[in-house]
């Protein structure tokens, strides 16, 4: 059954104003990083007032200490995010166009840029402070599945990294030019919002569960690892559906594989970008498994 599911007409900006001949713009893109840190931050400070949670009732730091540690993870995602998107996707764009690396308020950012600048401004604070460097890890990824649902979510409203075309029920018929399909409407998955469903919803439940109800907070590195392993794969596993970046799909590679094993089969950039984060959070599980007893 061909599904031809029109896209919800919701306009990328929440509101403008007019100020002195210059319009201000609110974006949903912008209002779900807002939000979902402010959430994220709201989740780790109720686990870290909770001691009970932890190994030997002792969180790894106080709640204000949190709040100092937002400062370096805000600007690890949003530096980490942008060098991320210029290195690993269009390196040889703004290595041409360099005073362009800055202005994010065009677009581009990676999330797995993003994460490597959190994990090293996360780095630096701990070994500043003294601060157990694995339940501080675990203390942010309890926190981080819910900004990221709130952004994949706001990639739907903006219309961008949709799928690949498809004739599920469920398909979504994305209103820009270059959704099109041969030049022709077609219905693409809405690869958005399994990301949304898997990387957040799901994954931010299981390790909710895990650290208020199944005693993970009691073990260093469990939180953190699964949550590592468990975007890694649920990221995998959606590149199979989501279209890859334009820069690397051309006519005799379709899928935009940047390694192929033949014509229909190879891994795309988010798949070899998300294989590490597996390896490490099973390695991260593994070193904390040292310091369980």
């Amino acid at each position: 059954m061909a599904a031809l599911i029109p896209f919800p007409n919701i306009s990328p900006e929440v509101f403008s104003i007019s100020l002195f001949g210059m319009e201000f713009a609110l974006r949903w893109y912008a209002l779900a990083y807002i939000v979902g840190i402010g959430l994220g931050w709201a989740i780790a400070r109720t686990a870290l007032a909770r001691p009970r949670l932890w190994k030997n009732d002792s969180p790894p730091m106080a709640p204000t200490q949190l709040d100092d540690l937002m400062t370096w993870i805000i600007l690890g995602i949003v530096i980490g995010g942008r060098l991320g998107f210029v290195l690993f996707y269009q390196p040889a764009y703004y290595l041409a166009n360099p005073l362009e690396i800055p202005m994010i308020w065009q677009g581009g950012m990676s999330f797995h840029g993003g994460m490597l600048g959190v994990i090293l401004g996360t780095w630096i604070f701990a070994a500043r402070y003294a601060i157990p460097q694995l339940q501080t890890a675990d203390t942010l990824a309890l926190g981080t599945p819910v900004a990221i649902m709130l952004g994949r979510l706001a990639n739907f409203v903006n219309a961008e990294l949709w799928g690949r075309p498809t004739d599920a029920p469920w398909g979504v018929i994305f209103p820009m030019r270059g959704a099109l399909c041969d030049g022709e409407v077609c219905a693409r998955h809405p690869s958005q919002l399994y990301e949304a469903g898997l990387e957040g919803l799901l994954l931010g439940g299981l390790l909710v569960i895990l650290a208020f109800a199944g005693g993970a907070l009691k073990k260093p590195g469990l939180v953190a690892g699964v949550f590592f392993a468990g975007y890694g794969s649920a990221r995998f596993i959606v590149e199979f559906f989501r279209l890859a970046d334009a820069q690397f799909i051309t006519p005799d590679n379709p899928y935009g594989h940047v390694l192929r094993l033949s014509d229909s089969i190879g891994i795309t950039m988010g798949q070899m970008l998300s294989l590490p984060m597996i390896l490490v959070g099973v390695l991260v599980i593994l070193i904390g498994r040292r310091q369980w007893r």
